[in-house]
C-alpha cells in the first residue's frame, strides 16, 4: 500500500521561500567595525533573487559551481540562499588556507565564478591566475582589489553590488532533484589535500530542520543568532540555513572575530545564541572579565571543533549564568552528529558528566564503535574503538576522491577514537592520529588537555606525542599561561597526578607563548609536532623524583 502524501522535493528553495514568506521583519545584521548595517530577510530574499539573475547573465548554469572567498556578512548570506536555489553549487572558499591548498581547492572544484570580499583579494590573486576554469570574480565591499585586475582569462572584475543593481527581485527558481548537490565545503586538509563533500538540498534540508529542534540547538523565531563560526567552515554549522527558516535574526561580525569586537557585538546586540570554537570563546571569556563585560543575554552557546575544557563551561555559567552546550561532528557530517545535552531526571553532578561528553548521538545520525580489527563494540561506555557513523546528512565519499581507507562498509571512519555509552552519549578520547602509545598501553591527549586547562593559571595547553627510546611515546605538554601569572612545572604536574593515572603524567613540558590554530581555530598539533622535531620548542623535563 502507498501512502496518500503528496510528494515535494526537499530543496534549499523552500529554505529560501519560507524565511522570505514568513519571517520576512527578521534581520540580517552585519557588523562593519564601526557600527551595523541591517536588512530583514525580505530585503534579503529580494537581493538573492537579484544575485540569481545576475549570475545567470554571467553564464552561471546549474550544476556550475560559485565559490565564495568571503567572512561572515549579509552579502554571504545572499549567495548561501541564491546560488543553490537557482540550481548551481555553493563552494565556500577558506580564506585561511594556504596558497597552494587554495589554488587546489579552487581548481579541484572547478568553479566557474568567484565572489570574493576586497578585503581578502590580494589572496585571491596569488592563486586564481593559476585555476583555468574561474572566468569572473564578483568582487564585494571597498578596499583594493588591483592585484585581481587584468589577470589573464578572468575577465573585468565586477562590483557585487553593480552586478544585482539593475536585476529583477524575483527569480524563476528551478524544480531541482533534491540530491543534486547544493554546496560544497573541504576538509582543512591536515594531512595531504583537502577533500571534497558535496552536500545536497536533500541533507541541507534535513540538517536545518535538525538544528531546529530541542533535543538539540533548538534555535527558533525567539532567537537573535551570532555566527561566529566561518561560513567557509562547514556552511558555518549549517546555522544561517537553520536560522533562516525558523525566523531568528543573523548577527554577522564579518571578520571581526577578535575578543574585543565581539564583545562589543554581544553588549549592543544581545544574541541569545551562538557557535564557535572553545578558542575563540575562550578569549572572549578573558576579555570580558578583565573588562567587567555583560554577555547574560545568551541562553545558550554551543561549542565544537575540539573537546570544551569543563573550566571555559563552569566559568561561563558561574559568571553569567550562560550555560555552553558541546557539540560533535565534522565537515563530512555537514556537521551536526551529537549534542551534550543531560538526560532529565539527573542532579547537577551527574550533568555535568554528561555536558562534558561530546555528545547525545542526534536522531537522523548512527554511530557505532569499531575494535581495531574492524568488529562492532558494545555501547557500553567502556569499549574502546573508532567512531564511524552513517545517516541522511553524512558523506558517502569525496568528491572525486575515493579515498577508500576512509570509508568502511557504508560507514564514514571518522578517526575519533572513544566510548558510546548506553544512552548514545559519545566520549571521545583522542584522534586516531593524535593518540599517545606509551608501553602498549593509550594516554588520552584529549583528557590531559582538558585537565591542564582546569588549573587557574593555564590559558591554553595542547599535548602531543614524541619518541621515547623506552616507552616508543610519551606525551609532551605544551603550555600557554594566562598573563601576569606563574606556574611551575611540579605544581602543573602535581595538579595531573592528582586527577590522572601518574604514568599519564608529561616528563617533558614546554612554555608557549600561543599554540598554533588551523584554519578553522582548533589546535594544530602536527605543528608543534613537527617544531619539537626540528628542536625549535624549548623543552623542559621535570628533575628526576617528581
Amino acid at each position: 500500500m502507498r501512502s496518500t502524501m503528496q510528494e515535494a522535493p526537499l530543496l534549499v528553495r523552500e529554505i529560501l521561500r519560507h524565511g522570505a514568506q514568513v519571517h520576512g521583519r527578521s534581520e540580517v545584521v552585519t557588523f562593519e567595525g564601526d557600527g551595523f548595517r541591517r536588512a530583514t530577510f525580505a530585503e534579503v530574499a529580494e537581493r538573492a533573487a537579484k544575485l540569481a539573475n545576475g549570475l545567470t547573465g554571467l553564464g552561471v548554469r546549474s550544476g556550475d559551481r560559485v565559490g565564495t572567498f568571503c567572512f561572515n556578512h549579509q552579502e554571504h548570506v545572499e549567495a548561501y540562499l541564491a546560488v543553490p536555489s537557482m540550481g548551481a553549487v555553493l563552494h565556500t572558499l577558506n580564506v585561511r588556507l594556504f596558497p597552494e591548498q587554495l589554488r587546489y581547492v579552487i581548481d579541484h572544484a572547478g568553479d566557474k565564478v568567484v565572489i570574493c570580499d576586497a578585503a581578502v583579494a590580494g589572496l585571491l590573486a596569488r592563486v586564481v591566475g593559476e585555476c583555468p576554469s574561474v572566468e569572473r570574480i564578483v568582487v564585494v565591499g571597498e578596499g583594493d582589489t588591483s592585484p585581481l585586475e587584468g589577470l589573464e582569462g578572468v575577465g573585468d572584475l565586477i562590483a557585487y553590488d553593480d552586478l544585482i543593481r539593475d536585476q529583477p527581485g524575483s527569480h524563476d527558481w528551478p524544480d531541482l532533484d533534491e540530491r543534486d548537490a547544493a554546496a560544497m565545503c573541504y576538509t582543512s586538509g591536515t594531512t595531504g589535500n583537502p577533500k571534497g563533500v558535496a552536500y545536497s538540498h536533500r541533507s541541507t534540508y534535513l540538517h536545518s530542520l535538525a538544528s531546529t529542534s530541542s533535543a538539540t540547538l533548538g534555535i527558533s523565531s525567539s532567537d537573535r543568532v551570532l555566527v561566529v563560526v566561518p561560513q567557509f567552515h562547514a556552511n558555518a554549522w549549517g546555522i544561517p540555513y537553520s536560522a533562516w527558516l525558523s525566523g531568528a535574526d543573523l548577527i554577522m561580525p564579518k571578520q571581526f572575530l577578535q575578543a574585543e569586537p565581539l564583545v562589543k557585538i554581544i553588549e549592543a546586540e544581545r544574541p541569545t545564541f551562538a557557535g564557535a570554537v572553545p578558542t575563540i570563546w575562550n578569549d572572549v571569556l578573558r576579555y570580558a572579565e578583565t573588562h567587567g563585560s555583560d554577555l547574560s543575554s545568551f541562553r545558550g552557546i554551543v561549542c565544537g571543533g575540539s573537546a570544551v575544557p569543563r573550566s571555559l563551561m563552569e566559568r561561563f555559567q558561574e559568571l553569567y549564568d550562560v550555560p555552553i552546550v558541546q557539540a560533535w561532528g565534522m565537515t563530512e557530517t555537514s556537521p551536526l552528529g551529537a549534542v551534550a545535552v543531560p538526560p532529565r531526571g539527573v542532579d547537577d553532578d551527574e550533568a555535568w558528566s554528561y555536558r562534558t561528553k561530546a555528545g547525545r548521538v542526534v536522531f537522523g545520525i548512527e554511530v557505532r564503535v569499531v575494535d581495531g580489527e574492524g568488529n562492532p563494540a558494545p555501547h557500553d561506555g567502556r569499549s574502546v574503538g573508532e567512531f564511524e557513523v552513517r545517516g541522511p546528512w553524512v558523506t558517502a565519499c569525496y568528491q572525486g576522491d575515493p579515498s577508500p581507507d576512509r570509508f568502511h562498509d557504508g560507514w564514514l571512519r571518522t578517526g575519533d577514537v572513544g566510548t558510546v555509552d548506553e544512552l548514545g552519549y559519545l566520549t571521545i578520547t583522542d584522534r586516531t592520529k593524535d593518540v599517545i602509545k606509551t608501553g602498549g598501553e593509550w594516554i588520552s591527549s584529549v583528557e590531559l588537555e582538558n585537565v591542564l586547562m582546569g588549573h587557574p593559571a593555564v590559558f591554553e595547553a595542547a599535548v602531543v606525542a614524541i619518541p621515547d627510546e623506552r616507552w616508543d611515546e610519551r606525551p609532551l605538554a605544551c603550555v600557554v599561561l594566562k598573563e601576569g601569572v606563574s606556574a611551575t612545572l611540579e605544581e602543573l604536574a602535581g595538579f595531573l597526578a592528582d586527577r590522572v593515572a601518574k604514568w599519564w603524567v608529561p616528563e617533558r613540558w614546554s612554555f608557549v607563548g600561543e599554540v598554533p590554530k588551523t584554519s578553522v581555530g582548533k589546535f594544530d598539533k602536527k605543528v608543534l609536532r613537527a617544531e619539537f622535531a626540528k628542536g625549535e620548542l624549548k623543552v623542559v623535563a621535570l628533575p628526576k623524583g617528581s
